[in-house]
């Protein structure tokens, strides 16, 4: 089977996943996953032509899941709106501060708990950093569900919309400086200041640079394309140029004072966004169109990493080892996401309902979770010294992320409950924009 027919498989399962997402009431995110899996290598995939273990079609199409990532990205760009920042104010920021950084502390120093009984061969420090700035990550989309599904009204909604918009990005900085660390004790690299604090800025602020720029050029071309499908047509364009100057940095091996480094298309991306955003009030109903043509591709991006899955991991002699990493990873990151925002709400002088209530609404984790936990894996994959780690981090992503929205939406939705931010249920569920999942 070749990379198209391979391509429309994944879009077909997926597409048939959303109805029985549609009857269990479950995100249709967690279908997608679960339709990768299934059809992935190690499942039905092996009876299937193409997808099949050692057939690499997986992996062939891989391109799909860093455009994908592009425009997850841009996206997040669109919601730091320099308006809607000033409306929100300093407790929404140090609320969002705290529950990203609380859920990657904890699971980092539970971890670390776990590395001293596991070892290193076992649970490298490197993936113990790694999974810690992926713990930041939170998905907006099971949430918003809850919220739309049964028009929730109140205080802790009105402070968790803010908080899950800003969520993302304190993780794609948080992943820049963690993943740069991991990477070198991983390989093995002799680390030093350059490479701890030096490089990550460079690659943090080089990254922004570019994504700065290309939002102006976006914004100027606005004044010379009117219509709404050509202005989509340069947004699209940005991802790509973005991406592909990405990929083309990995294989240059650029290097400031000896240390070689690279850019992050997930940062560059979010910054064009916010620059559009920002620069263009009439973009709004461009992002709105792309919002609506980027749907069959975040589909794929989740089928993919479904697929991607190395379920062999469980069929080896240390299987409870990634099954007692994972469980560690979802406890930890959701104690330290209720905590940080429990002791955040406490500082900022927050809504009781708030200070009670908004940690149990931050647990669902997908796209930008994934999304790292997949660039990880493509980076390590490349080198045998770090396979397993990029085939370990990925693996407890997806089962978190599994567990995250298969629980997350039920949480939510007791604790909007008891917080008197439900009072009636509609009988109807609002479909899920694809922005959202």
């Amino acid at each position: 089977m070749n990379q198209i027919l391979c391509i429309a498989l994944a879009l077909l399962v997926g597409l048939l996943s959303t109805r029985l997402m549609k009857l269990l009431r479950l995100p249709n995110v967690t279908g997608f996953l679960i339709a990768g899996i299934i059809f992935g290598p190690y499942c039905l995939g092996q009876f299937i032509g193409g997808w099949g273990y050692g057939d690499n079609t997986v992996e062939a199409i891989s391109w799909i899941s860093d455009i994908a990532l592009g425009f997850i990205a841009l996206t997040i760009g669109i919601s730091f709106r320099l308006d809607a920042i000033k409306k929100v104010g300093k407790q929404v920021v140090v609320i969002t501060i705290f529950e990203a950084l609380g859920g990657a502390i904890l699971v980092i120093g539970a971890l670390f708990i776990a590395y001293i009984f596991l070892g290193d061969e076992s649970l490298p420090i490197g993936v113990i950093l790694t999974l810690g700035a992926i713990a930041c990550a939170t998905a907006p989309a099971a949430t918003l569900m809850i919220v739309k599904q049964y028009n929730a009204r109140g205080p802790v909604v009105n402070t968790l919309l803010p908080v899950v918009a800003f969520d993302d990005a304190v993780a794609l900085i948080a992943f820049s400086v963690l993943f740069a660390i991991g990477k070198s004790l991983i390989l093995g690299d002799n680390i030093s200041v350059i490479e701890i604090l030096v490089v990550p800025l460079i690659e943090i602020v080089s990254s922004l640079a570019i994504g700065a720029v290309l939002g102006v050029l976006i914004s100027l071309g606005f004044k010379l394309f009117k219509s709404r499908n050509n202005r989509m047509i340069m947004c699209i364009t940005s991802v790509l140029v973005v991406v592909g100057l990405t990929a083309l940095a990995t294989t240059m091996d650029w290097q400031i004072l000896g240390v070689s480094f690279t850019f992050s298309s997930l940062l560059a991306c979010m910054m064009t966004g916010a620059m559009i955003v920002n620069l263009r009030k009439d973009s709004v109903l461009t992002f709105e169109q792309i919002d609506r043509w980027t749907s069959p591709l975040y589909m794929l991006f989740f089928v993919i990493s479904g697929a991607s899955l190395n379920l062999s991991i469980f069929l080896s002699e240390g299987a409870w080892v990634v099954i007692i990493i994972a469980l560690t990873y979802v406890i930890f990151r959701a104690l330290g996401k209720w905590l940080g925002a429990f002791v955040s709400s406490k500082i900022t002088k927050a809504n009781k309902n708030v200070q009670k209530y908004l940690g149990f609404t931050l647990f669902p984790q997908a796209g930008v979770a994934i999304g790292l936990a997949t660039t990880t894996n493509q980076i390590f994959s490349t080198n045998e010294l770090t396979a397993f780690a990029g085939e370990l981090i990925l693996t407890v992503t997806l089962m978190g992320t599994i567990i995250y929205e298969l629980l997350g939406p039920v949480i939510t939705k007791i604790a909007l409950t008891k917080a008197g931010e439900i009072t009636k249920e509609k009988k109807t569920q609002p479909p899920v924009s694809s922005s959202e999942q």
